[in-house]
């Protein structure tokens, strides 16, 4: 009886080894995979901690930007390259990537001025359509996407136009915000905007030398061809103010008190009056460039004078291009000048004894009649700034990319737009954050 007994619980000792196997090996896979959830887990928390640290840097970058926009009194200029290339902030490093015009191979740094471009919001559309890649509908798109009535320029678009639209919208009939607004303009086109440039870093990189191999298209031709993003702008602007802040003097005022108190600082004796005669009588002065070659003043006087006066009654001029800072391709825009009117002017800029701190030095360079009729269009002061900051995480495992526009027309000066160019991918060499990831091992 107990042999019998002996084998009839055997078959029970077997199951239960056998449950207790399967139940061991399903909480050794439980334990793996909470082990490997864990773990991903882990990586994703570092991979966050790793973005914030970036996200920090850029925003300590910026701080970095405001200072130095604010010590330079808006001559970005003077700021190093070294200044904004591969600059320790905490942990973490960041550059701020501005865009050479003249060379696309190879990376360039500091702050770029907004004021060296053209003005989307107050160009005329014949300057517009001197852009480079502009076309004749667009350009009067913007004038109709822009202005305040719903007359409908010769090649431009109104309401009736984007109603009809797969997905409809109004004209907006006011002032673009961002540059990349003007997307939704009839007429407009990633590749009329950006060119082969997509990732908007100015640098002509592999895949856009490639043809169709990867995104974007281009000709590879082993040039950049740009869109006309570049060379545009709907931020500059200026307090209508000298340089240090006063008041100007008008012009084209009736009264003429502060005109001659401010004559008489700068001009001695009788010719004062005689200018000031002159001024009575040649009412109104298109702009300052006009008023100089018909007030009687010497070349010397007006460029003592110019940054005083002024012919607009406006307490800000909108959209002024600085002809001490923009490229040729801006030059070209402004009204009648050709390439030899441009010509004289870059190479009078870089006569180290040339007086750029006023447009006085605009009228030695071209003919009358071309000066005067750039005179509407043109300054020498700059107040609106944009900063393209790339932004690594002390372990180079994360990095942020902003463009900021700093408007510098205040004290201290303020931030107008930050936006987030982070999508667009990394726009430096591998080679520089390989760089980097080694110089953060050794230190």
């Amino acid at each position: 009886m107990r042999i019998h007994a002996q084998e009839r619980h055997r078959p029970d000792r077997g199951t239960v080894l056998i449950v207790t196997m399967w139940v061991v090996l399903v909480l050794a896979g439980l334990v793996l995979v909470f082990a490997h959830g864990a773990r991903v887990e882990a990586i994703a928390a570092a991979n966050r901690a790793s973005g914030l640290q970036a996200d920090a840097v850029a925003r300590g970058a910026l701080r970095y930007a405001l200072a130095a926009i604010e010590d330079s009194n808006g001559d970005v200029g003077a700021l190093e390259e070294t200044d904004f290339d591969g600059r320790r902030v905490g942990d973490g490093f960041f550059w701020a990537l501005r865009v050479n015009l003249q060379d696309e191979s190879e990376h360039y740094y500091g702050l770029t001025d907004e004021a060296s471009k053209i003005n989307l919001n107050s160009a005329s559309s014949d300057m517009l359509l001197k852009l480079p890649g502009m076309t004749a509908e667009l350009a009067d798109s913007i004038v109709d996407w822009r202005d305040s009535n719903a007359e409908v320029s010769p090649n431009g678009a109104e309401s009736e136009y984007y109603l009809l639209l797969d997905k409809p919208y109004h004209c907006k009939d006011a002032p673009l915000e961002t540059v990349e607004e003007v997307l939704l303009v009839r007429g407009a086109s990633d590749e009329l905007l950006y060119g082969e440039d997509t990732n908007r870093n100015g640098f002509l990189d592999a895949c856009e030398n490639d043809a169709d191999q990867s995104a974007p298209a281009d000709n590879r031709n082993g040039s950049l061809e740009r869109g006309f993003l570049d060379y545009a702008t709907v931020y500059s602007s200026e307090p209508n103010l000298s340089s240090d802040g006063q008041n100007r003097v008008n012009v084209n005022d009736m009264n003429t008190q502060d005109l001659s108190e401010l004559l008489q600082e700068v001009i001695e004796g009788d010719r004062a009056f005689a200018i000031l005669n002159n001024t009575r009588n040649g009412r109104p002065f298109a702009n300052l460039l006009d008023y100089y070659f018909r007030s009687g003043l010497t070349s010397e006087e007006f460029s003592a004078l110019a940054d005083r006066l002024t012919t607009s009654r406006q307490d800000r001029l909108v959209g002024l291009v600085n002809v001490n800072t923009a490229p040729r391709e801006v030059l070209l825009c402004l009204p009648e000048l050709e390439e030899s009117d441009v010509d004289a002017l870059l190479a009078m800029r870089q006569d180290s004894e040339a007086d750029l701190g006023s447009v006085a030095w605009i009228a030695e360079a071209l003919p009358r009649e071309k000066a005067v009729a750039v005179g509407a269009y043109v300054t020498t002061h700059s107040y609106q700034f944009s900063a393209d900051i790339v932004a690594v995480s002390g372990d180079g495992r994360a990095y942020r990319r902003y463009r900021a526009i700093i408007d510098a027309s205040t004290r201290p000066p303020r931030v107008l737009r930050w936006q987030d160019l982070t999508q667009h991918g990394w726009p430096l060499d591998r080679e520089t954050l390989a760089e980097l990831r080694h110089t953060i091992e050794a230190g």
